[in-house]
């Protein structure tokens, strides 16, 4: 009962770590071990303290109020609703397509298909209506719950298999960040702002 207890009060934080996980961890984290090593990992921190009260917040709020952040910025005025309407529809359609496509990847990569990349995102995107559409919140609660606790699982054997392993990295592949370059300045604005997850994602947690 206490496990069961303890795994219910998780429950929020699961579906939070799952909105998180995605794009900004499977390639943009990687991406930025692999071109600047650990040049960036003083600005995630950064990132990470910058946003902190903005996630804590939301679920601070609709635990006192039973309402969402939505309700919120409605009393703020209409212009609040309408600044958040025009954010959430000018980033959600790119937001979809890449994470549709990682995971796409990802699928085709892992059971090695070789179907035509579209096809296998329609599939998804196919699976996650049929879930939200029939199984709604509890559905997707539970799923989420499994596959966060799955993945924690799996990221401490994979590190704890990496320790004894000695790779050398080699300089030439280590690409030097500059503050002037404004290809690693885009990719630092896109770093940042999905690492651990945009800041709309407080309203998501708030729902």
């Amino acid at each position: 009962m206490k496990f069961k207890k303890f795994f219910n009060i998780l429950g929020p934080g699961l579906l939070y770590a799952g909105a998180a996980v995605g794009v900004s961890h499977l390639v943009q984290s990687t991406r930025a071990g692999a071109s600047y090593g650990f040049y960036l990992v003083w600005i995630l921190i950064i990132a990470n303290i910058i946003k902190y009260p903005f996630f804590e917040f939301a679920p601070r709020y609709a635990s006192a109020t039973s309402k969402s952040l939505i309700s919120g910025y409605e009393k703020l005025g209409k212009w609040a609703i309408i600044l958040f309407s025009i954010l959430t529809i000018t980033t959600m359609f790119a937001i979809q397509a890449a994470v549709t496509l990682v995971t796409a990847g990802l699928v085709a990569y892992v059971f090695d298909f070789s179907v035509n990349i579209i096809i296998i995102c329609g599939f998804i995107l196919g699976i996650t209506m049929v879930v939200l559409i029939f199984g709604k919140y509890s559905i997707l609660d539970t799923i989420i719950k499994f596959v966060i606790v799955t993945l924690a699982l799996s990221t401490i054997v994979a590190v704890c298999f990496s320790f004894g392993i000695n790779l050398e990295i080699k300089p030439d592949f280590i690409t030097q960040f500059s503050w002037q370059r404004s290809i690693d300045i885009a990719f630092l604005f896109a770093f940042v702002g999905w690492m651990p997850a945009p800041l709309n994602v407080s309203v998501w947690h708030s729902l």
